[in-house]
């Protein structure tokens, strides 16, 4: 890829499949370059693979489609200009959609009843804030989303019986949950007696990361706590018998409440009266990858997607517990799922495609889009290879490698993030400016060299040992890329994103550091904030290192991987520019 074919990306979110399978519909984005900004449609896609998908709507940014369970409709969120998302309705008989909220801060992903009478979403309430006041951040988990301060609700909309008519009066929808917890994750009881939802209601919520799965009537009676460990809890499902919930957690975070590193995000059980966590999976091994927002839980299994060595997996779970049924495995990964009539629809994507829809039905499996078309006729899009090492301590190092065409030997970026079986802007930029690839998970120092110095060795892949950048990014990438300058000399030259000091500041790690270093960053990022990078390029600069400092105005955590078009353009275009004066042949 150019840094200029990011307009051809094309990528579809989760499917939604209606109840007797035989459509899906799919979000599907695309940068804008000249609005500087990010579009998406629905489109509708049969599971038969008997036609092309087609557009349904042409809003500028259209969402998490939601088939009602009789069939006759499909909720969205629509967003207009620059405005909130709003929950819209759109006949499946055909007609125009109808918009059916006007709220200031806009509304989360709708979820219907099961009569599909209602709507349910968690949002926040009152006015919008004025972005220039203050916020007070009172707890860890406002710290780490930057919404935290303005805590979401369960909302709840009953629907008129002429809702398609646009002259028909909508009423209110009713707040069910208040206080300042925050809500999400909303779901039905599959006799719509009780919504479930994910929140943190407990006396040290605002000192430890725990959160837990709560019910309530669709009135805002009942209030109930259901899960009674302490979990990290998210995305919480009924069981078609209503008898129990499926959810994804942490099934504990220490005594404190704080222990999240490194533990897996794996499938629990909980009973509906209230209950521990039941890990379905190996909780110190099996961590949930998919974004699907929510759960999808069919009478055969429980969907639930699975990191597996760069990759995710499709699992279908008994309900029961046991061994899972394996959908989609292989070097791909599955980015969202949807079931409905006896067909499950995953959205999959591999190192060379942001993703494509695949419908699964027993003993087939068929490729139902083509939404990677236009950028895969480039003929710039690279494949990974998958390499593995020794590591100094524990298992080998798993990792991949990209090379660009022609002879090398070739100028070499590590990277220190990321999975191998995802198409990746950065990497796809990289080589084919003539940049060989090496990445790999950001495990420890040693682990990383010990690749590095495995893939440099493998005459096969023609690497140049004397031309070597590393690039790090994130909260452990960022500060794991300083850590190996720091420890290291080997390095032509650098990136450091999203920088991370330590306790100490960066005293330590800046005076070792003779790498030539480009340390990029985001001036409105909540968890890097940009003076931490800030102080490395100053640090740097006053030592008499090669350095140079990159801000990006108006961007956040998001960038690099769904900042604003041309931020990430232009993110691009400086990054080539800096390997290109380091590591070109002398």
């Amino acid at each position: 890829m150019r840094p200029d074919d990011l307009a051809l990306l094309r990528t579809p979110g989760t499917p939604a499949v209606a109840p007797d399978g035989r459509i899906a519909v799919v979000a599907v984005t695309r940068a804008d370059p000249a609005g500087n900004r990010y579009r998406s449609q629905l489109w509708a896609v049969p599971t038969d693979a008997s036609a092309p998908a087609r557009p349904l709507t042409t809003g500028g940014r259209d969402t998490d489609p939601a088939f009602s369970p009789d069939g006759r409709w499909l909720a969205y969120l629509g967003t207009a200009d620059d405005g909130p998302p709003q929950v819209h309705v759109l006949p499946t008989a055909g007609g125009a959609p109808r918009r059916l909220t006007d709220l200031p801060a806009g509304a989360g992903a709708p979820a219907w009843s099961p009569d599909s009478r209602r709507l349910a979403w968690t949002a926040p309430t009152g006015p919008v804030a004025d972005p220039d006041a203050p916020r007070l951040i009172t707890s860890l988990r406002s710290g780490q989303d930057g919404a935290g301060d303005r805590p979401g609700q369960v909302h709840v909309l009953d629907l008129p019986d002429d809702v398609a008519e646009d002259g028909a009066p909508v009423p209110e929808p009713v707040v069910v949950t208040g206080g300042d917890a925050d809500c999400g994750d909303v779901c039905w009881r599959p006799d719509g007696g009780e919504l479930a939802f994910v929140s943190a209601r407990h006396a040290t919520a605002d000192r430890d990361l725990r959160t837990d799965v709560f019910a309530v009537r669709p009135d805002g009676s009942g209030l109930r706590r259901v899960t009674t460990t302490r979990g990290l809890c998210s995305r919480p499902a009924w069981s078609p018998d209503g008898a129990g919930l499926y959810v994804t957690a942490v099934p504990d975070l220490g005594p404190d409440g704080v222990d999240a590193a490194g533990r897996a995000h794996t499938l629990c059980r909980v009973p509906a009266g209230g209950g521990d966590l039941e890990p379905l999976l190996d909780p110190a091994a099996d961590t949930r990858g998919d974004a699907t927002p929510g759960t999808a839980v069919t009478e055969r299994g429980v969907l639930f997607g699975v990191r597996r060595r760069g990759a995710v997996e499709l699992l279908r779970v008994p309900l029961g517990g046991g061994t899972p049924e394996v959908l989609v495995d292989g070097p791909f990964t599955v980015h969202g799922v949807g079931a409905g009539g006896g067909v499950v629809v995953a959205t999959v994507g591999h190192d060379a495609s942001a993703g494509e829809l695949i419908a699964i039905t027993p003993g087939r499996r068929r490729l139902l889009t083509a939404f990677g078309r236009a950028l895969a006729g480039t003929g710039r899009v690279h494949r990974m290879r998958e390499r593995t090492a020794g590591a100094p301590d524990g298992p080998p190092v798993h990792g991949w490698v990209a090379l660009p065409g022609g002879p090398g030997p070739h100028p070499v970026l590590l990277r220190l993030d990321g999975d191998g079986w995802l198409l990746h802007y950065d990497v796809q930029v990289a080589v084919t400016a003539g940049h060989a690839v090496v990445q790999c998970p950001p495990r420890g120092d040693g682990d990383v060299l010990a690749f590095l110095d495995a893939a440099l060795a493998d005459a096969d892949l023609g690497l140049d040992p004397a031309r070597v950048g590393v690039v790090g990014g994130g909260p452990r990438g960022g500060r794991l890329g300083a850590l190996l300058l720091g420890r290291t000399g080997r390095f032509a030259a650098a990136v450091v994103e999203r920088a991370l000091p330590g306790p100490d500041g960066w005293a330590g790690t800046a005076d070792a550091i003779t790498t030539p270093t480009l340390v990029v960053c985001a001036e409105e990022d909540p968890r890097c904030p940009a003076e931490h990078g800030r102080q490395l390029f100053v640090a740097l600069k006053r030592r008499g290192v090669p350095a140079e400092l990159l801000v990006f105005p108006g961007e956040g955590r998001e960038l690099p991987r769904s900042g604003r078009p041309r931020s990430r353009i232009a993110r691009q275009e400086h990054l080539l520019r800096w390997w290109q004066r380091w590591l070109a042949p002398t």
